[in-house]
């Protein structure tokens, strides 16, 4: 699997973490789910760089056609709920014509440390041969993301897969790198190296779906 890490040079992801990461900024949650969406946008375009493309003749107002490059990837943008919903809607703001996919995958706690992930709903287009792009900001252990994949599966095999995420854990990178196919290439706006007792990446930024929306119960 191929890593993506756009933290590897600064650029405004940088700033976009640092504001996301910031415990007084994190107290406006629009700010915060903008945040997500402008990550959305910007790596949505890096990954525009890796499609295919086809020639079009487009007409102007001056009568001539000119050709234009367009893409010619069937993209479908799916995200996992909840944190997942601004993070691919920067996404869609770029790739407006693609088909999109939702999944709802949680953890549900047996113990204080010790959860299984639960996939309760889908709902996604035919994905045979078409370009995936499964969105969801925080990469902690990879197990929600392994399950979605799957999950997304029933619905065909995708020609190419990407996997977008605003903070992974080296560990979650790891496990997507044994389970996910080879060619599948992963998009990261930073990798923190580790995880602690509750599965939450360190330093992270906390619970991405609570800072957006507000405390779940």
């Amino acid at each position: 699997m191929k890593v993506i890490n756009l933290s590897e040079h600064p650029s405004l992801v940088s700033q976009y973490l640092a504001e996301m990461r910031h415990t007084e900024l994190q107290k406006d949650p629009l700010r915060f789910r903008r945040n997500l969406e402008r990550l959305g946008e910007i790596m949505a375009y890096e990954l525009s760089r890796t499609l295919d493309y086809r020639t079009e003749a487009v007409r102007t107002p001056l009568g001539v056609d000119a050709d234009c490059r367009v893409i010619a990837d069937k993209v479908v943008l799916a995200t996992i709920f909840r944190a997942g919903v601004p993070f691919h809607q920067g996404f869609l703001r770029y790739f407006d014509n693609a088909e999109n996919a939702f999944v709802s995958a949680y953890r549900k706690y047996k113990e204080k440390e010790n959860f299984d992930v639960l996939i309760e709903y889908l709902a996604s287009p035919r994905l045979e041969g078409k370009t995936l792009v499964i969105c969801d900001p925080m990469l902690a252990t990879g197990a929600s993301m392994e399950l979605s994949y799957r999950a997304l599966l029933t619905k065909g095999t995708p020609a190419k897969l990407h996997i977008a995420s605003v903070i992974a854990s080296q560990k979650a990178v790891d496990y997507m790198n044994s389970v996910m196919p080879e060619d599948a290439t992963l998009w990261v706006g930073v990798i923190d190296p580790e995880i602690n007792s509750h599965s939450y990446i360190v330093p992270g930024l906390g619970d991405a779906g609570d800072l957006a929306y507000g405390v779940k119960e």
